[in-house]
């Protein structure tokens, strides 16, 4: 039956002059307009004003068209931090071309494969890691112009193309016109997932979503025009979760950061007076175990600091707060453009004792404001679980900021996407207040003699012993209980003497004994890019005791 129109169906038709394509590019043009004297941009010694931004990115999108590219073609980039990084993310999307950037440690094998199946025509490189794309492009087969990246903190390495982006820029016209795609449907960025098993899936944008990610970012961690906003977070991480935009749409400062280490991180807050930053558990956890000789006392605080992943644990949270920062808990995956989950902290949570408050930030919350819907279902029968914070279910997602879909692999879309709602692979349970919180990735249960373990249940014990920096547990084959726990711990500073006696009676006492480890390993954690254990590394280690 047809839908009959109504007074507001007629002669109310959508145009150019009420209806213009939603995209993340244009923040930089409005910023440019609204604040064109302002420092956009810190990097070293360098500053780039709003207005030498824009600029910049204008050049880029220049020099990328006179050489030839169009709408659809890939460009990737390897580099750390650097303002070449954050440009790309305008320049490249200014001419409808799509954004890729890659992971800095990824290996020569794996970027080949990438640049293959993305099929890149430009990559701009940073001469710091010229020994791996060498390597890689000895693998690939199709010709790739290379730019190269020369920053000036960069000690060695060497130059591999037919360019230096500099001199690439000047190129490039400052006075540009680009324009808004016809469609915000159209692809933005392509960002590949860690490829524990097999090769990686490309995960691809549209510039909708990333607006309205961007937007949503803003909004929920309260970026505004006097944000200084450093990157800790790698910026290929989900396009640094976006930020790449959001700070920009604000008319806040990038602070740039090469490489991650607290002495300078601690450095650069106290210099620029950061308000913001980001990152993977694991760099709270560096700024709590600094020596105190590099810690400082910060007059401007409290900083905003968002982390991903799994909840920190209390001893982490209580160690950020001591030393002025407000830690924000966060959710999200490269499929969802990054957070798409936000521990809102709620006012009457103030009057919570510490432990009480732990406990609340330790969820992974609700939905963000630009996701449509969030559910704890059964992923069999597609129905929500009780909300009993007890009954365990796969979290699904659906909304504007969920991706188009992976490149070139129908089966893994259709996969994910199926029922309407993106597939997380994420179990968790929802509390009665509507919060969400992860229990466990679905492969990272541990089911001992018929009981389901949660490892981040057994982590967040061991996060609480002194002598313990950081902790991952996995399951171990046994043979007369099927699995059982088993941890990798890496010593704290003083702890040189910690055995697995103490570790395991610590977890007896302060859990059901059935969950504590059964095998504690010393020794340095492997880690991704972005600072988050590999369990499929220690799954495999395990598997050898």
């Amino acid at each position: 039956m047809a839908r009959q129109l109504s007074k507001y169906d007629l002669n109310l038709e959508k145009c150019a002059a009420n209806f213009q394509s939603m995209s993340p590019v244009g923040f930089v043009a409005r910023s440019a307009t609204a604040y064109p004297e302002k420092i956009a941009v810190i990097d070293g010694e360098r500053r780039f004003s709003y207005f030498a931004f824009y600029e910049r990115c204008r050049r880029l999108a220049s020099a990328l068209t006179k050489i030839g590219l169009v709408k659809g073609d890939t460009v990737s980039v390897m580099a750390a931090n650097v303002p070449a990084l954050l440009e790309a993310h305008y320049g490249i999307p200014m001419i409808g071309a799509v954004v890729n950037a890659l992971n800095i440690r990824l290996d020569a094998d794996t970027i080949a494969f990438i640049l293959e199946h993305a099929e890149t025509r430009v990559l701009l490189t940073d001469r710091a890691f010229s020994s791996t794309i060498k390597l890689a492009l000895n693998q690939v087969s199709r010709k790739i112009l290379v730019i190269d990246i020369d920053h000036p903190e960069i000690q060695d390495g060497q130059f591999l193309g037919k360019f230096e982006y500099e001199e690439f820029l000047l190129s490039g016209d400052p006075t540009f016109q680009w324009s808004l795609p016809d469609d915000e449907w159209d692809s933005i960025a392509l960002n590949y997932t860690s490829g524990t098993t097999g090769n990686p899936k490309g995960v691809v944008y549209h510039h909708r979503g990333a607006y309205l990610n961007a937007m949503g970012s803003a909004i929920a961690f309260g970026f505004h025009p006097n944000t200084i906003y450093l990157w800790t977070l790698p910026m290929f991480h989900c396009n640094g979760w976006t930020n790449t935009w959001s700070i920009t749409a604000v008319g806040g400062t990038h602070v740039c950061l090469r490489q991650v280490e607290p002495c300078r991180i601690f450095q650069l807050i106290e210099k620029h007076c950061v308000t913001h930053l980001s990152g993977a558990p694991i760099v709270l956890n560096m700024l709590i175990h600094a020596p105190d000789e590099e810690k400082r006392k910060f007059a401007h605080g409290p900083i905003e600091i968002a982390t991903g992943g799994a909840a920190p644990p209390s001893a982490v949270l209580a160690g950020m707060k001591a030393m002025g920062f407000n830690v924000r808990h966060l959710y999200g995956l490269t499929e969802s453009y990054g957070p798409s989950t936000d521990c809102v902290w709620q006012s009457d949570w103030d009057d919570l004792s510490f432990d009480e408050q732990v406990r609340k930030v330790a969820r992974q919350g609700v939905r963000s404001i630009t996701l449509e819907g969030q559910r704890v279902v059964d992923p069999e029968t597609m129905e929500d679980v009780p909300a009993d914070a007890e009954t365990i279910g796969e979290i699904v997602l659906r909304g504007n900021t969920v991706m188009k879909g992976y490149l070139c692999n129908v089966d893994a879309t259709e996969a994910a996407l199926k029922d309407g709602w993106f597939h997380t692979g994420d179990l968790a349970v929802m509390h009665p207040d509507g919060y969400v919180e992860i229990k466990d990735r679905a492969k990272d249960i541990i089911i001992s003699g018929g009981e389901n373990i949660s490892s981040l249940e057994v982590e967040e014990v061991l996060y609480r012993h002194p002598k313990i920096l950081e902790a991952a547990v996995v399951a171990k084959p046994d043979g007369k209980w099927g699995e059982t726990p088993c941890a990798f711990v890496a010593r704290a500073t003083g702890g040189e003497d910690l055995s697995q006696d103490e570790v395991i009676d610590f977890c007896r006492n302060n859990m059901a004994r059935f969950k504590a480890p059964s095998r504690v390993i010393f020794g340095e954690l492997p880690k991704t890019s972005t600072g988050k254990i590999q369990k499929f590394v220690l799954r495999e280690r395990a598997k050898e005791l």
